[in-house]
């Protein structure tokens, strides 16, 4: 527990070392590196009075308060493995994550925490079996898998904080900088974020929640040195910002010196706008995987602006390689799968061998991404070989939403896909089949859904067919739907854009 590359263990150190600096800055409360270290260590000794494992799994409560830092290091300095959830997440959706982790406790330390409140929740009875697959592992963060069903990626103390180390020899987290968090802790982008800031003596700010025009005062009105986003956030921003209103002197925000992107695609339109508005800054694009500990290439400005297409560089061993179905690497200028190997790739899905050995091919870790070299060894991507929609930042498969549809009363089947949005990327549509004799009432479907999914899961429209479209091979076949979105061959039942 108290080896060197433990992110208890590191965080702590940092504690001890800026112990007077302030850690954690919200509108509710702020946390100096000492609170934050001594709401840690009472929490850890809690965990361990209650008698829990080394390595053993631990549902952590979040929602970007100032406490829930202390939630995630109490869990590593008891020497267990956090398992971070949204406070907002549907039952259904954290009972399917139990299922999964067995884990007996849960951690939610409150947003105003005194010192007095109870912390720790007993959410099962009987300690799980030991895992050999949890062995020094620090976090199980689960993503929308290929089945539908959630996928635990378990990612080791080493490898996560080998990559750390990695990310900040590129991007250089400085002492007293101030870190704007507008990503959820819930993944991999908002974690590495939040634990450089505090390993390099620096603050997290945390807003109440994302608002494109209180982001915009906060960065012009606030010392922010640095901030997180996807870019549905930067096309947000742009928004509310009139074209002709754009320019540097208007919007000037002198300290800050770092707009980090990543999570989905990053046009070159919108990376060109969003430079002239903030000239000072550098847009820092970033591709990666939970899977792969994040951030596996990094488009730096000038990079951009010379090889827009391309990913940019790797991260220090980081290899990468592009290959046909048969493993074989493909010349430069043809189409295959990009493959990343690393020392910092995830463990594997939790308790699910078979899909963990089809994540690789050998030590490759297998992105399901399509890409392409040029002769020179830049890598490009072109377009998802699996399909997963990307709205808003967020990877949702469609079977998940469709799986949840199909248990709504009175629905024979549904499909799922995204189309292109000017500000999220893309949105949900959905094709809704009712049983014979049922008519669809999409209300009832929606708060249904409510109960099913996360908030980024729920469709944005709705159709209703006799059946789903099927292919020239006479399966069902998403392609047919995308394009009938694409084509307005199909009248949205209603329309909800959030």
């Amino acid at each position: 527990m108290n080896s060197k590359g433990n992110l208890g263990a590191l965080v702590a150190a940092a504690c001890q070392q800026h112990h007077g600096s302030l850690a954690i800055d919200a509108a509710s409360d702020t946390v100096s590196y000492a609170q934050l270290l001594r709401t840690a260590s009472a929490l850890a000794a809690r965990l361990e009075k209650l008698g829990v494992l080394n390595d053993e799994p631990v549902h952590v409560r979040v929602s970007n308060q100032p406490h829930d830092f202390a939630g995630l290091l109490g869990v590593w300095l008891a020497g267990c493995v956090a398992v971070p959830i949204h406070r907002t997440s549907p039952a259904a959706v954290t009972a399917r994550i139990l299922d999964k982790t067995q884990a007996r406790f849960a951690v939610d330390v409150p947003h105003a925490f005194t010192g007095a409140q109870a912390v720790i929740e007993r959410i099962g009875t009987t300690a799980p079996a030991p895992r050999e697959q949890l062995d020094d592992a620090a976090l199980i963060i689960f993503t929308s898998g290929s089945t539908g069903a959630p996928k635990g990626v378990v990612v080791t103390h080493h490898a996560f904080s080998a990559k750390l180390f990695s990310i900040d020899a590129m991007v250089h987290f400085r002492k007293t900088e101030r870190t704007l968090l507008l990503l959820n802790i819930t993944f991999s982008f908002g974690i590495w974020v939040s634990l450089l800031t505090l390993l390099g003596g620096g603050t997290i700010v945390l807003p109440e929640k994302f608002d494109p025009a209180l982001l915009l005062a906060q960065l012009r009105g606030q010392t922010i040195h640095r901030v997180g986003v996807v870019p549905t956030m930067l096309r947000a921003l742009l928004a509310l910002v009139p074209a002709a209103g754009r320019n540097a002197d208007a919007f000037a925000c002198p300290d800050l010196r770092q707009i980090l992107t990543g999570g989905e695609q990053l046009s070159d339109h919108l990376a060109t706008q969003i430079e002239a508005l903030f000239p000072n800054a550098d847009l820092i694009n970033i591709f990666g995987l939970t899977e792969t500990s994040t951030c596996d290439f990094f488009q730096f400005p000038n990079y951009r602006r010379a090889k827009p297409a391309s990913l940019g560089l790797p991260s220090s061993r980081v290899e990468y390689r592009v290959v046909d179905e048969l493993q074989a690497p493909v010349a430069p200028g043809t189409i295959g799968e990009l493959q990343l190997r690393s020392p910092y790739l995830m463990r594997g899905y939790l308790d699910e061998p078979q899909l963990t050995a089809a994540a690789f091919a050998d030590t490759w870790f297998r992105t399901g991404d399509l890409a392409t070299t040029t002769a020179d060894g830049d890598v490009q991507l072109m377009g998802r070989q699996k399909e997963l929609i990307v709205r808003g930042g967020n990877k949702v498969t469609p079977m998940e939403i469709e799986q949840a549809i199909t248990l709504f009363e009175g629905v024979g089947a549904a499909m799922a896909v995204g189309a292109p949005d000017a500000i999220l990327g893309e949105r949900i549509h959905a094709l809704v089949v009712p049983c014979a004799g049922n008519v669809l009432d999409v209300a009832a479907l929606r708060a249904f859904l409510c109960l099913k999914l996360e908030k980024y899961k729920i469709p944005d429209f709705f159709y209703e067919a006799d059946a789903l479209p099927v292919g020239r091979t006479g399966k069902a076949d998403r392609r047919e739907l995308r394009s009938m979105v694409a084509t307005g061959a199909l009248r949205p039942l209603n329309r909800h854009v959030q």
